[in-house]
């Protein structure tokens, strides 16, 4: 009972108690009848709220949000459909993929009821047959999926299930909003299996990375061994800038071979043309001409 019809109802009663009270049963009785008539027939639907009404098993009508009358036993409320948007998890354990690998996956569907009367005349309990309904539908997604599919794409078995679902329930007055697929438990032993499947391709893809590294520095050491070939004079600044880094920290003790040492150290043309330039600077023009007629 509302609150409206609730509160009509008190009042009818109190003053029919207060009409035989003070003597006057007649008005008291008549008080008495319209209170149960409120009661019976003031009925007060919610905004989302459908109440069908049937009259002498008929359909009389479907009423909506507000205040409305029905005449006592001849019209009865048959269902009050609630329209909001409900929920309803439903799951399927053990169900076999395509590849016949057995899973367990939890869903959730989001519904709601747009015929009123198709809920309430057309099936007995529509809240039941959703569940259903739905476990049916998933154990068939599954069945024709495969894990691979099922694991990655899981938005496409939304929409699948969505449409599924949705088809199965609109004689029935429920539109589906949505299918949600929350969780696919695998095996164990499976996991594992995936997870050094996994691993494995990881270390693939990092030994190729590693082998085409290989490959652009040893097409690198190509190129710079062609460059020092025909240039001696580099590769021995080369060596030594290599022996200049690698002294850099203290006490550091470099055993170098004798060869290598040979490689380093300039050949004795090098060495007199480096002397001649440096002594030649340092001779006075004027001592030269004083030698060149000596020397005559």
């Amino acid at each position: 009972m509302n609150p409206v019809t609730s509160f009509l109802v008190f009042l009818f009663l109190v003053a029919g108690i207060a009409s035989a009270y003070w003597g006057n049963l007649f008005v008291a009785i008549a008080l008495f009848i319209v209170a149960a008539f409120v009661a019976a027939s003031l009925k007060m639907a919610n905004v989302w709220q459908k109440f069908v009404i049937l009259r002498v098993g008929k359909l009389q009508s479907v009423k909506g949000a507000g205040m409305f009358v029905i005449i006592p036993i001849i019209d009865s409320v048959a269902a009050v459909i609630d329209q909001r948007i409900q929920t309803t998890a439903f799951n399927a354990e053990q169900a076999l993929t395509k590849d016949t690998v057995p899973v367990n996956v939890d869903a959730i569907i989001f519904w709601n009821v747009t015929d009123a009367e198709k809920a309430a005349l057309a099936i007995t309990n529509y809240r039941e047959a959703i569940d259903r309904v739905a476990q049916t539908s998933l154990r068939e997604m599954i069945g024709s999926s495969m894990l691979a599919s099922l694991l990655s794409d899981r938005k496409d078995a939304d929409e699948h299930l969505k449409e599924e679902i949705g088809r199965k329930t609109a004689p029935w007055g429920i539109s589906v909003t949505s299918v949600e697929i929350r969780d696919v438990a695998i095996p164990v032993a499976l996991q594992d299996a995936m997870s050094r499947q996994a691993q494995a391709e990881r270390e693939k893809q990092a030994r190729v990375i590693l082998g085409s590294a290989e490959a652009a520095i040893a097409a690198q050491f190509v190129e710079a061994a062609n460059t020092y070939a025909g240039h001696p004079v580099a590769l021995q600044l080369r060596a030594m800038n290599i022996i200049y880094e690698t002294t850099k920290e203290r006490g550091a003790t470099i055993l170098l071979p004798s060869s290598m040492v040979d490689s380093l150290n300039p050949s004795p043309a090098v060495l007199a043309l480096a002397l001649a330039g440096r002594a030649l600077p340092e001779v006075p023009h004027d001592a030269e001409r004083q030698v060149a007629p000596s020397a005559s």
